[in-house]
């Protein structure tokens, strides 16, 4: 089967995590000692319309360069003017140009709470999301065995954090309702040809059981393509290159701040 930029991604990470031999019961006292996160999936569910978590991103392996000088408190204080829930930040450096630091100084510079965006692979992973100020994890069910997405999940909730559980399919949904997850993200690009399917989320949410708080991933542009996930279901949106390259960021929020039907 051919390779497609997540496998390439994550055997880098894979390759990290095996070197790493730092003592992870350390970790987990530190994890635990930070103070209390702000409550990730609460905030969406609570947020009073489609709740946008707005991603601080400086580039992407497909588009490139977005905005590598890019100053994450400054970017972080314009989404929340413009109305976001949530933040997600890129803390991977290699391939898309992040870092703890960004995400640090995001956090610290607004009241939302923050998704660690990266590739997690590990316990030490998730301990350190914890450590360094996020209030929430990525786990990619294409990037894990069964058995260690149930593990990463349990382990996030135990050290406070929530687990924003990434799918491409029905298959990956499935298994991420099996291992607990009640927080599901559904990317829309495909991962072999980079293209987005506007019709995935659709799809996917359609399969997704009650009680699940549903986030579309990728491809949104405007408030016509949150009014359609909204009539699909969705909760939340997770928005990356439009926002960083929107002229007016804060108007761009705005617009995608869509009422949502909460019947």
């Amino acid at each position: 089967m051919a390779t497609t930029y997540l496998d390439r991604i994550v055997a880098s990470h894979r390759a990290s995590a095996g070197a790493d031999r730092r003592d992870p019961e350390r970790l987990a006292a530190e994890a635990v000692s930070q103070p209390p996160p702000r409550g990730f999936e609460a905030a969406l569910r609570a947020h009073r319309t489609v709740a946008v978590i707005s991603e601080i991103k400086r580039r992407s392996p497909s588009k490139g360069d977005l905005a590598p000088d890019l100053d994450p408190a400054e970017l972080a204080g314009r989404y929340q003017a413009g109305g976001a829930a949530a933040l997600s930040v890129l803390t991977d450096r290699e391939f898309f140009g992040g870092s703890v630091q960004d995400l640090r100084a995001a956090r610290a510079a607004v009241g939302l709470p923050v998704l660690r965006k990266d590739f997690t692979v590990s316990t030490l992973d998730v301990l350190d999301a914890r450590i360094m100020g996020a209030d929430a994890v990525l786990l990619i069910v294409a990037a894990l065995e069964p058995t260690e997405l149930e593990r990463l999940l349990d382990l996030a909730r135990s050290v406070g954090l929530d687990a924003l559980v990434e799918v491409h399919d029905e298959r990956e949904a499935a298994l991420a309702v099996e291992a607990g997850a009640t927080l599901i993200g559904v990317n829309q690009r495909d991962l072999y040809t980079f293209e987005v399917d506007t019709d995935r989320a659709r799809r996917v949410a359609a399969a997704l059981p009650d009680g699940i708080t549903r986030v579309a991933e990728s491809g949104i542009r405007d408030g016509a393509d949150v009014r359609r996930l909204a009539d699909a279901g969705f909760a939340a949106v997770l928005v990356g290159e439009t926002l960083v390259r929107a002229p007016d960021t804060v108007a761009a929020v705005a617009e995608m701040c869509v009422e949502r039907d909460r019947t």
